[in-house]
């Protein structure tokens, strides 16, 4: 009796042998940050080592402001420059599309070392030299026009705080407001310029001497924030600096040559924050935070109104219409039909312009395809902010790879249009939709170069995007469109009229203009939050907000179908324009989010949502026609169910049926319009 637990035990150890192993082998292993970078360890200068150094670099990036679209580099202003000769960072695809410009800074910071109105450097301006009075008119613009540092410290942003703990990447320039933001804050006039020549650099850092995880080669400590306090400080002489009673520098003197000395401060603080924890003040910003539920908020009760209505429509109406068509037996008396029931010979009529609209949709699912997966992978830890345009790399790299999906599907609906011209289908997949946003980016970009802005792209790197282009998504475009070529046409539940019906004169408030601006202000209202931001790193925010709005525009798509399919005006319209229909939520959200760039100017993040919102065209018309599938599969198979139990052919019975009905309509709304109906015989 005992033999068989025995050998039972004895089996679950040889199975679970290699996990249990595993198990014990986990304790010994010491675990690393895989999404973003190793961490840099820093000593005091009499105790730098090779794998701990104490210089802290400060580098410079471009300054740009939210009142005008151009960046330009820390160099294009007069400030004191760094040494040529240091290292670099490299810049990767990302960021330079994003136009960041990663330059070295002249201050100099040593780990543990405190300082106090140091002395950077000094610019002298006379007012008789072209040249300087140039200088000078540059930086009072650059205030005036809130551009703001970006300052790079350990691959940390250098932030600005101002109370309740909200955080801003980056420091002003100066000010022009009687409130002065910095430490020497007076009201001393009105329209004043004054430039912030002087930080106070705050380091807060990790103690690891007495870390156990290196005990046996103690380190000094990591970095955990960079905060900077800037002041405008109106020093006399560089030999006799003070930072606490100065008064402010003040660049509206025209009469007088003027002296701008250049200070800064170092303040090291100790914390018990952990380096893993370290962007989190960052990201976690009270002012956006509370910004973010609140959109969310107010997305979910949109998504809930609009679930609500597509439920009773699903639980009452269409189920209503359904059992009522089913009531009737006799084969001889055909009940007249009303509502989404008149058209189901015209519902897969193909639409105008089907290339275009083939080319649409397979632009829209590659983009689609696009967003998804680098949302995930950003949520997934591998897009964090300490990979320095890693999230734009990312995004070309699978909008490029993505373009078999374009091909894939365009070419597929393409074929179920019955369409001939599959070239022409495939050269526009690859072409059209990527050429109409190269042409844009190019046009801007050739602005940008004419105001020497830094934002300008490089023309290598043009040429890097077309190559991406040419020769790497155009192939995969013509591989997914061979593949779905390949493929049989998809079958219909239903057959289409041969005989497109008439159309009689709409009313205004039944034409798609109105339908149009309908269907684009609920999925506008999901997300115009996140559209008046920049690019941030919230990604759990923007995925539910992402997933919110394929929600949204799903079930808008949905119930403009079947209000149009009921619709007694609009049904006669359905051979024409239904498959567009699902567009129609994106057109006008279009329009809005273009008029949004108009009045802010053009910003990152409202050009990604403009992609993101661009891929959900295919959402729109997919629902509309998954919806039309569900009406047909209901009502029509209940139709052959029936016609097989009488004596006569099935098919035709089902001809007889259908012509019965096109009759009927005809016959119902030529007396409504007037117009002359045809001969029962010259129908069928």
């Amino acid at each position: 009796m005992l033999i068989f637990p025995t050998v039972v035990a004895a089996e679950i150890m040889h199975n679970y042998t290699f996990i249990i192993l595993l198990l014990l082998k986990a304790a010994l292993v010491n675990p690393f940050y895989l999404p973003g970078l190793t961490p840099v360890n820093f000593c005091p200068k009499e105790m730098e080592k090779p794998n701990c150094k104490s210089d802290i670099k400060v580098y410079v990036n471009r300054l740009n402001s939210k009142n005008t679209i151009l960046d330009y580099e820390y160099h294009d202003f007069d400030f004191c420059l760094g040494n040529e000769d240091d290292d670099t960072p490299v810049e990767n695809l990302g960021q330079v599309l994003f136009g960041e410009r990663i330059r070295p800074s002249p201050y100099k910071i040593n780990f543990l070392k405190n300082e106090t109105c140091r002395l950077l450097c000094s610019k002298f301006y006379n007012r008789k030299v072209v040249t300087d009075v140039r200088k000078l008119r540059r930086l009072k613009h650059g205030i005036t026009k809130g551009y703001y540092h970006h300052w790079i410290v350990d691959n940390l942003p250098v932030t600005f705080c101002v109370s309740h703990g909200v955080c801003f990447n980056g420091f002003p320039m100066g000010t022009t407001s009687l409130d002065i933001i910095g430490r020497s804050s007076r009201k001393n006039g009105y329209g004043e310029v004054y430039l912030f020549n002087h930080v106070d650099f705050i380091i807060e850092y990790r103690d690891l001497s007495h870390d156990p995880n290196y005990f046996d080669d103690p380190v000094g400590g990591r970095i955990i924030s960079v905060k900077v306090v800037p002041s405008s400080l109106n020093h006399i002489k560089e030999d006799s600096l003070d930072c606490d009673n100065s008064e402010m520098l003040n660049l509206n003197d025209d009469f007088h040559d003027m002296k701008i000395i250049y200070t800064y401060s170092v303040k090291f603080l100790k914390t018990d924050i952990k380096w893993a924890s370290r962007w989190d003040y960052i990201l976690n910003s009270k002012s956006t935070t509370s910004i973010q539920w609140f959109g969310i908020t107010n997305s979910i009760l949109i998504v809930l109104f609009l679930t609500g209505m597509i439920g009773v429509i699903f639980l009452r109406t269409l189920r209503r219409d359904i059992s009522r068509y089913n009531q009737f037996d006799s084969s001889d008396d055909v009940q007249e039909e009303f509502g989404w029931k008149l058209v189901h010979g015209d519902v897969f009529r193909p639409p105008a312009c089907r290339l275009l609209l083939s080319v649409f949709l397979g632009s829209g699912a590659q983009i689609l395809c696009m967003v998804f997966v680098t949302l995930v992978l950003a949520c997934l830890g591998f897009l964090s902010p300490a990979r320095r345009g890693a999230l734009m790399t990312c995004g070309v790299a699978l909008y490029v790879c993505f373009g078999f999906v374009n091909g894939y599907v365009s070419a597929t609906f393409y074929k179920a249009f019955g369409g001939t011209l599959w070239k022409k289908n495939i050269f526009l997949s690859a072409v059209l939709c990527p050429g109409i946003i190269f042409a844009g980016f190019f046009l801007c970009n050739i602005i940008l170069w004419s105001q020497s802005s830094s934002a300008a792209i490089p023309f290598s790197t043009l040429l890097l995007l077309l190559f991406l282009w040419f020769g790497v998504s155009t192939p995969l475009t013509y591989l997914g469109a061979f593949l779905a070529f390949q493929r049989s046409r998809w079958s219909y539940p239903v057959r289409t009229n041969q005989i497109p019906r008439q159309i009689p004169p709409q009313p205004f408030f039944s034409k798609p203009l109105p339908a149009t601006v309908m269907a684009g202000i609920l999925p506008f209202g999901s997300i115009y939050v996140q559209m008046a931001h920049l690019t941030y790193y919230m990604f759990g925010f923007l995925f539910v907000v992402y997933l919110i709005l394929l929600v949204t525009i799903s079930e808008t798509s949905i119930i403009l179908c079947y209000f149009q399919l009921c619709g007694e005006r609009l049904l006669l319209s359905v051979q024409i324009d239904h498959c567009w229909r699902g567009v129609d939520c994106i057109v006008l959200f279009l329009l809005f989010d273009i008029c949004i760039h108009l009045f802010h100017y053009v910003r990152h993040s409202r050009f990604c949502f403009m992609l993101l919102v661009r891929a959900s065209n295919l959402f729109g018309l997919m629902d509309n026609r998954i919806f039309i599938y569900y009406l047909k599969s209901k009502c029509l198979k209940r139709k052959y169910c029936k016609m097989k139990k009488r004596k006569h052919d099935k098919k035709n019975k089902l001809l007889h049926l259908l012509c019965s009905l096109e009759f009927e309509a005809i016959i119902k709304y030529a007396h409504r319009t007037e117009i002359r109906p045809v001969n029962k015989k010259e129908l069928k």
